[in-house]
Formats: structure tokens, C-alpha cells, sequence
């Protein structure tokens, strides 16, 4: 009896490391985009993605860019310092959402547009996206909120 509950351990704990080791090879097969929460107006200029794409972009609401429309449709364009996007968004935005804040999009990049299908803007008046933060200050765009610009 004391050698099947032995055998039986040993065939869970071996299932388990099949689990795990399968889990873990699928991981490492999938492309690097798929970790990134969000792609900078730098990187969707000199790499535009398919059509087709799903996915999120960030960065600073430019100054004067925004634009309103009929109904709730609205006209920007999204800018890390190194390039400029501009974003359609049919939808109400969210109370933070002004020029020269940080803002998160989802869409899809189509004829050299953003089309966005939600719109995420910032917490408080400190508050920015970490990766936001880290693209602006690889451009050296980066304004601290005492007004001093960072530098990397």
C-alpha cells in the first residue's frame, strides 16, 4: 500500500512539471508585442502595424490638436515628442482627458489614422503611465511637473 501512494506522488508531481513546463514553452513562443501594453506614436511611425492589429498607444494629447465633431465624434493627435499621431474617436471622453496630459488609446492604425475604440486618460494631475513616462524621457520631452525638463 505504502508503494502505491509513493508511485502515486510521484506521477502527480510529474504531471504538475509536464503542466508547468508546457505553460511556460507556450510563453516563450509568443512575439514580444503581446507583453507590451502599449506602443508609442515613435514606434507605430517607423514600424506601422497591420490593419488588422488590435492594440494600445500612448503618449501626450498635442496642444491644440483637439478637435470636435458631430455627436461625440473627436479629432487629436497623440505625440511623444518624436512623432505625431493623429486619433479619431467616436465616444464620450473621460473627465481628465485635455491637451498636453497623458493619455492610453485602443484601436487600430488605419490609412496613417489611429481609430480608437477607447480612451484612457490620466488619474490626477501627477499621475502618468510608466511606460508613458519612460518613452517621453527617451525623447527628452519629458516636463516634471515642477517644470524642470528631464533629460535621460
Amino acid at each position: 500500500m505504502k508503494g502505491l501512494k509513493k508511485k502515486r506522488r510521484v506521477q502527480v508531481m510529474a504531471l504538475s512539471g509536464v503542466c508547468v513546463a508546457a505553460v511556460l514553452g507556450l510563453l516563450a513562443l509568443l512575439p514580444d508585442e503581446s507583453f507590451q501594453f502599449f506602443h508609442s506614436p515613435s514606434e507605430v511611425a517607423s514600424d506601422p502595424p497591420r490593419e488588422t492589429e488590435l492594440f494600445r498607444i500612448g503618449g501626450l494629447v498635442a496642444d491644440g490638436s483637439i478637435e470636435r465633431g458631430t455627436g461625440t465624434e473627436v479629432r487629436f493627435s497623440v505625440t511623444d515628442g518624436g512623432a505625431t499621431i493623429p486619433v479619431t474617436y467616436t465616444g464620450i471622453l473621460p473627465d481628465l482627458f485635455t491637451e498636453g496630459q497623458g493619455m492610453v488609446g485602443q484601436g487600430r492604425y488605419v490609412n496613417g489614422t489611429f481609430e480608437a475604440v477607447e480612451i484612457l486618460a490620466k488619474h490626477d494631475e501627477t499621475y502618468m503611465p510608466k511606460e508613458v513616462l519612460d518613452a517621453l524621457k527617451d525623447q527628452g520631452v519629458y516636463v516634471a511637473p515642477d517644470d524642470e525638463v528631464a533629460t535621460n
